[in-house]
């Protein structure tokens, strides 16, 4: 008789591993109570994350990402980091028809190229910085309507942006991820994504 939980690796399909090499276009960091970020030219990292960032910490306060959990409730931190692409950020600034959308108005800490697709990077994807910085992966970032509404306060007129904006950016609002090794991150510095094997589980 069958074993119904025989594992069947050779149902999978399974891609290997890669490796890809970018640069840091642009450096953020949230210096006060809002999220809002304003450009720098070097980003400590810390395993707390980004030291005084608004995302700092080796916990924080569950929201409703996490509707698993009582609001509030505090688990780790997994989102210390906000990583984005220029690419990405011209396409959703097309797609909400606006001149630009900057990544400081979103919250962004890293601006990322030479990746394509960066916000599909799987999880566990690390980026090894070339001065010494790692920074795993969690996974993409949901848009939101609090980033649409900040993205709309910069246009008069365009209030539609608030929830336009969790339409348009679908898979294209970039990573989130958490310090891994501790260091400093300077703008136009290189990089390596090493993208760990990939496939799709099914029971």
């Amino acid at each position: 008789m069958d074993d119904p939980f025989a594992s069947h690796v050779e149902d999978f399909a399974i891609h290997p591993a890669q490796k890809l090499r970018g640069t840091v276009a642009g450096l953020f960091k949230a210096d006060g109570d809002g999220f809002v970020t304003e450009a720098v030219s070097e980003l400590a990292q810390l395993f707390t994350g980004i030291p005084g960032d608004f995302h700092a910490g080796h916990t924080r306060k569950s929201g409703g990402r996490e509707p698993w959990y009582p609001r509030g409730t505090e688990i780790r931190n997994e989102r210390q980091v906000s990583i984005l692409a220029p690419d990405e950020l011209r396409t959703v600034a097309r797609r909400l028809d606006i001149p630009e959308l900057k990544p400081e108005w979103i919250g962004g800490n890293l601006l990322l190229e030479g990746i394509p697709n960066l916000t599909m990077l799987p999880p566990r994807t690390m980026l090894f910085f070339d001065a010494g910085v790692t920074i795993k992966i969690d996974g993409d970032n949901g848009p939101c309507r609090v980033s649409g509404r900040s993205i709309a306060s910069h246009y008069q007129g365009r209030q539609d942006i608030e929830t336009e904006f969790s339409k348009q950016a679908k898979h294209m609002r970039g990573l989130v991820g958490w310090v891994e090794k501790e260091g400093a991150i300077k703008v136009g510095e290189g990089f390596e994504a090493r993208i760990p094997p990939q496939w799709t589980y099914k029971a």
